[in-house]
């Protein structure tokens, strides 16, 4: 169910690159009233045409140090990369008391890259919205993204309450559950839930890629839907998987161990016949899906075989 509580009210709001999480919250905030004007900064001068077409947006610029004056909220929607350039370009533009956040899968790097650039009397909290597609640029947005799903924040010690109030009331009235947790706990955490998921996708469908010419199309033919699934995942943003996977190395590099030692018992299962340790395997994993299901952070599609609307 929506929040129904006040929106948060943004006199300009800054949306810094026009991906698919920040054409999305352009939406949302149209729809809830939350921005008195929306600005977009994006280096593609046909996404910033498309946003204004789509009406998302009151202004455009391809240089984000224009898109950020008097700007009291920014957010920044660019390549985790990206981040220490555009901190650079838009610090010295910033407004006294703006508050700047973030929508990027990794936040110790963010906050590394960031900080320095950021100028006395400007509040930035680190956020990352778990939500989305595969899809990406201005067309691929929409406001019930967000619906259901979890928002975190990480906000740096000192940061004013009430300032991580007005970001976590702009997420709420998305949709969001917010919770609030540490840097590198966020990163350790979504290193399993995301980043190994979407490695191991991309590893999968690669391997389908070098099977050769008449095998792959067969794959592709007959793909039952976990094969589906799996390129779903690995459709997502190059770039923007490139750049989470080097700056969040150590904790991608932790659990990539670890399912290396896990996933080479299932290999000495298989070989050796063991199917009672391969039962027990699939038994306790299961509990996984029940809790995830029961947090409703299934696909809408998902939802829909389960409640009898797809075949």
């Amino acid at each position: 169910m929506l929040d129904e509580s006040p929106a948060p009210k943004f006199d300009r709001v800054a949306l810094i690159g026009i991906g698919l999480i920040n054409s999305s919250l352009a939406h949302a905030m149209r729809r809830h009233g939350m921005a008195g004007h929306i600005v977009v900064g994006d280096s593609n001068a046909l996404h910033c045409q498309r946003a204004l077409e789509l009406g998302i947006a009151d202004a455009v610029f391809t240089d984000n140090a224009l898109a950020v004056r008097d700007a009291d909220l920014i957010v920044l929607g660019v390549p985790v990369a990206a981040i220490a350039a555009v901190a650079a370009e838009i610090g010295p533009h910033l407004t006294a008391g703006a508050i700047v956040t973030d929508v990027c899968s990794t936040k110790a790097s963010v906050i590394r890259d960031l900080m320095p650039h950021l100028p006395a009397g400007v509040h930035f909290v680190p956020g990352h919205p778990i939500a989305g597609t595969e899809f990406s640029g201005p067309d691929a947005g929409f406001a019930e993204v967000f619906e259901e799903r979890f928002c975190l924040l990480t906000p740096l010690v000192g940061t004013p309450d009430a300032v991580i109030a007005r970001v976590a009331a702009m997420w709420t009235r998305c949709g969001m559950t917010v919770e609030v947790m540490d840097a590198e706990h966020h990163d350790r955490v979504l290193a399993i839930t995301s980043h190994l998921p979407h490695l191991i996708a991309y590893t999968i469908v690669g391997t389908a890629t070098d099977l050769g010419t008449e095998l792959e199309e067969e794959v592709i033919r007959y793909s039952a839907s976990g094969f589906r699934d799996f390129t779903r995942i690995a459709a997502s943003d190059p770039v923007m998987w490139r750049d989470v996977f080097l700056n969040n190395r150590e904790a991608v590099l932790d659990v990539l161990s670890r399912f290396n030692e896990d996933f080479a018992r299932i290999q000495t299962a298989v070989r050796e016949g063991d199917g009672e340790a391969l039962f027990e395997l699939f038994k306790r994993t299961g509990a996984i899906r029940r809790g995830i299901v029961g947090l409703r952070q299934h696909t809408a599609e998902e939802q829909k075989v389960r409640q009898g609307e797809t075949n």
